[in-house]
């Protein structure tokens, strides 16, 4: 099954910008780490191509990270182009912020749709999206030493490409199943990469975040008496366990 923004010269023009600019935003995290031009193209390359070449080495095709010249040279070039105009990439902060985003919801697409075309099932193809999404952030995170993104940024990051890698399914299966054509295929797409960049950019305009774990101060076991369970939570209470005197 041909991925349907793929087929569409105008949005294949679209992902090259998003891949461009991806891989500026890998750069400039190099950039700030002092590294040289080596290490700066190394880590633009892999933050814009390594969720699509893990994504590949997992279905078992060889990845078009290293073997797609277009992309592979977009990427090394957003390296270059980042050692020089770092300065002004780091003040364009929501212009770089909507094309990641950008970047993230055609991956995820893309990433989905590739993976339900080489017969992978709904639940696969899930995942090899969102790897295809976040991977190659993850990959730049680790390369130079930092908490990955998708651990240390509570806004909305890995829910869109999720939502994105969900909605992605449904898409392919109505094109499977002959519900909508390929024209209406791109359409849905466009519309799922739409929203998957709503949720992004709203999340971190209206600081919206994902909460944290629930917090509780009582622990309640099996057979444990509620009178037990009152002097538990007396001796839990401040001034009352004892450390300090």
């Amino acid at each position: 099954m041909e991925v349907a923004l793929e087929s569409n010269g105008f949005l294949m023009g679209i992902e090259y910008v998003a891949i461009f600019c991806c891989g500026m935003v890998g750069g400039l995290a190099a950039v700030r780490k002092g590294y040289d031009l080596t290490a700066i193209v190394i880590t633009s390359w892999l933050t814009a191509l390594g969720g699509g070449i893990m994504r590949d080495v997992m279905l078992g095709v060889t990845p078009v990270g290293v073997s797609d010249k277009g992309i592979i040279l977009t990427a090394l070039a957003s390296g270059v182009a980042v050692a020089v105009i770092h300065p002004e990439v780091d003040k364009l902060k929501w212009s770089m912020l909507t094309l990641d985003a950008l970047a993230v919801a055609l991956f995820a697409v893309n990433g989905t749709s590739k993976a339900i075309g080489l017969g992978s099932s709904g639940t696969t193809a899930v995942f090899m999206g969102m790897f295809t999404a976040i991977g190659g952030g993850m990959v730049r995170d680790m390369l130079i030493n930092e908490v990955p993104m998708i651990i240390r940024d509570r806004h909305w990051y890995f829910v869109p490409s999720a939502v994105g890698s969900v909605l992605t399914v449904f898409v392919c299966k109505a094109l499977q199943h002959g519900w909508v054509g390929m024209e209406g295929e791109i359409a849905l797409d466009l519309g799922v990469v739409a929203l998957v960049i709503a949720m992004r950019l709203l999340s971190v305009r209206f600081d919206i975040t994902v909460p944290g774990a629930v917090a509780r101060r009582n622990v309640y076991l099996p057979g444990e008496s509620r009178a037990q369970r009152r002097e538990t939570a007396r001796s839990d209470a401040p001034g009352r366990s004892g450390e300090g005197r």
